[in-house]
């Protein structure tokens, strides 16, 4: 009942970081460290250090102590935990083109807690062909298929004017959880979680900052 608490009073701020976190610690760990300080967690991934000591305070199971700080197997474990990374989630994906097919390929989600089990497109030539081991169905099936996989997460990697449907689909299939590739607002119910990956929007970020380094180096 502790952990669970633990788990529902992590922010969504918070959550942002774990990723990099893990990352970082996953990094210290296999170079034969065992613990860390939240001061040098933040310098390495350059935030705020009293930001960081609060999200290692909220997450960890245990502790951490004034000269040793964190045990950094045990904050792997809490991160793991909280994110379900310990706990393989079968996922399918709709859309088994370029996109699509680099997601299938990305052998690192399974670190993630993620497994792609199964991909839909409506392309006849990609229908019954496989992806990295991953089988490709006919997207008229994804309702059937997905609720006999019992699959709580899809992932749409279609263009925008398919997405809607393929969304209703994966709903209608009982999908409580969207990972959102394509460029358009999505209208589910409140209950299912959406994650939107804005790609024009992430680049537009990335000129805006590139655009002010080259400024400021005139």
């Amino acid at each position: 009942m502790e952990n669970t608490k633990k788990i529902q009073n992590v922010s969504k701020a918070t959550i942002g970081r774990l990723p990099a976190y893990h990352r970082y610690l996953k990094e210290k760990l296999a170079a034969g460290e065992t613990s860390v300080s939240s001061t040098a967690v933040a310098e390495e991934l350059h935030l705020n250090a009293v930001q960081v000591r609060k999200d290692l305070a909220v997450i960890s199971s245990v502790a951490g102590k004034p000269k040793r700080g964190f045990g950094i197997a045990d904050l792997i474990e809490d991160i793991d935990r909280i994110l379900g990374y310990d706990n393989v989630t079968d996922a399918v994906i709709v859309g088994a083109g370029g996109l699509g097919s680099a997601l299938i390929g990305y052998s690192g989600f399974k670190a993630y807690g993620l497994n792609i089990v199964a991909a839909f497109d409506s392309d006849p030539t990609r229908i019954d062909t496989q992806i990295g081991g991953v089988k490709v169905f006919d997207a008229a099936d994804i309702v059937k298929l997905v609720r006999r996989l019992n699959v709580l997460i899809g992932i749409i990697a279609v263009p925008k004017g398919a997405a809607q449907e393929v969304a209703d689909k994966l709903v209608e299939g009982g999908v409580r959880a969207i990972w959102n590739f394509a460029p358009v607002h999505l209208n589910v119910p409140e209950n299912i979680a959406v994650k939107n990956e804005d790609m024009a929007a992430s680049l537009a970020i990335l000129s805006k900052r590139l655009a002010e380094i080259l400024y400021s180096e005139k």
